[in-house]
């Protein structure tokens, strides 16, 4: 079970479809023991969603981690981003009980160090793992459990990042799916001066209404027709565990990642001036061309939450984004929170004093295919025949390998790259228009076969 519990989902969080309570007192005091070891750490919090299987293997966790000598501090339920937070208000490594967007029947968990610095493959997962495979014996002094409530402090955190003065009211409506949207989004805009409506806000991890992936186009139709029903400002939908955020305008028309992070960055420019904004390779060309010319530093990055936050550490980036919704900042340890990437463009949308749908338009510059998944056999071989068959049709193609295959051709590129836990290829494209992009995805995909 471990192997599979292991296959590191963005190299931060494991997501199997079965894990129960005697594995998660096994990893929680592996988890304890790698923490203390690597940084001194004398205690660990510990967190969950609104899934069913969340009390039963957050106990079994706690135990396990007491049993280690480690005190923890069960924060209770808590959006992942709040879980980060937390770790870095107290300075101690976390852990959170989520599954994000999958289904009802997944559970798993996201973990990471003191000052919410990551856990990745190569930063201490595969420790814990193998340190998992049997039980540990526990120290002769064990630690103690208590409570703390976080989610007022959080949301004085999230204010922190706009100017109230700017503020105007907006009508905003919500989507939180049953997530963990449900309880923080209202503290947090209990603060502002915005009209809230909450679609879904009762916590039921069996997502009874429509699954909490708003990445999906159709469980957007719900918030979509809110949005036109009640005349809203911007529309805003959460995952699961509420640390990504997709945005509508007032149009009921779906902002991209990519949009919503070169609008964030405008943004965190303008109160940071000159500052260096990271962006995934998969983001929209648009990004760093924003940065740019709004007098920023661009630097892209590999895939994944914990590259993100290593090269905004190295580079001392004020913000980094990602095309699949996640939002990172500085001055959040680092961690991204969609709720802090929301306020920033109600900001920007107060200062600008127009409708988003107008707002939108100048960081809105090419049509992309979306992630596009094909399944097949040996993923690194097509990579390898795709790469060659570029090169000899486009001998001055700009081709890196920074995170699978990136080709950029005279007006439109394109990424490639295997799925870390399954037989696929993923491929992201840009082009000029939509008939581009269509024309260029059946030009590439014609290079997979052999």
């Amino acid at each position: 079970m471990l192997d599979q519990i292991f296959k590191a989902y963005d190299v931060r969080g494991i997501y199997p479809d079965q894990i129960d309570a005697p594995t998660c007192g096994r990893i929680g005091a592996a988890f304890a023991r790698f923490v203390a070891d690597t940084e001194g750490a004398t205690r660990v919090i510990v967190a969950r969603d609104m899934r069913p299987s969340g009390p039963e293997l957050v106990h079994a966790f706690t135990e396990g981690a007491l049993g280690q000598g480690l005190d923890v501090i069960d924060i209770g339920l808590v959006s992942t981003d709040l879980l980060y937070f937390a770790a870095g208000k107290l300075d101690a490594p976390g852990a959170v009980f989520t599954a994000s967007h999958n289904p009802a029947q997944y559970n798993g968990i996201k973990m990471c160090r003191a000052g919410a610095r990551p856990i990745g493959a190569d930063t201490g997962l595969e420790t814990i793992r193998e340190a998992s495979r049997t039980a540990l014996g526990p120290v002769p002094v064990a630690g103690t459990r208590s409570e703390q409530d976080l989610l007022a402090a959080y949301a004085a955190h999230v204010h922190s990042f706009v100017d109230p003065a700017v503020l105007r009211p907006l009508k905003v409506v919500a989507d939180t799916a049953n997530g963990m949207g449900g309880l923080v989004v209202p503290e947090i805009f209990a603060g502002l001066p915005f009209e809230l409506e909450v679609l879904f806000a009762e916590l039921d991890g069996t997502f009874p209404n429509h699954p909490a992936d708003p990445i999906q186009p159709e469980n957007l139709r719900d918030l979509q027709r809110r949005v036109r029903e009640t005349g809203a400002d911007i529309g805003l939908a959460f995952d699961g565990d509420a640390d990504r955020v997709f945005l509508v305008d007032e149009l009921a028309q779906p902002l991209s990642g990519s949009l919503t992070t070169a609008i964030v960055a405008a943004g965190m420019l303008d109160r940071h001036p000159g500052a260096t904004i990271v962006h995934n390779l998969i983001c929209s060309q648009a990004v760093p061309e924003i940065v740019r010319e709004r007098g920023g530093v661009p630097v892209r990055t590999r895939v994944g939450h914990s590259y993100i936050k290593q090269v905004m550490a190295d580079t001392g980036a004020v913000f980094g984004g990602e095309h699949s919704g996640h939002y990172y900042f500085a001055d959040n340890y680092r961690a991204d929170s969609g709720l802090i990437a929301a306020v920033v463009v109600l900001e920007q949308l107060c200062r600008a004093g127009i409708a988003l749908s107008e707002l939108r338009q100048p960081f809105e510059r090419y049509a992309a295919s979306g992630e596009l998944n094909t399944e097949v056999p040996d993923p690194a071989a097509v990579i390898e025949r795709v790469a060659a068959r570029i090169g000899a049709a486009h001998p001055t193609a700009g081709v890196d390998r920074l995170d699978g295959l990136t080709v950029q051709l005279d007006g439109w590129w394109f990424n490639l790259r295997p799925s870390n836990t399954e037989p696929l290829l993923r491929l992201n494209l840009e082009a000029p228009t939509p008939v581009d992009v269509e024309r260029r995805v059946a030009e590439v995909r014609a290079l997979f076969s052999a």
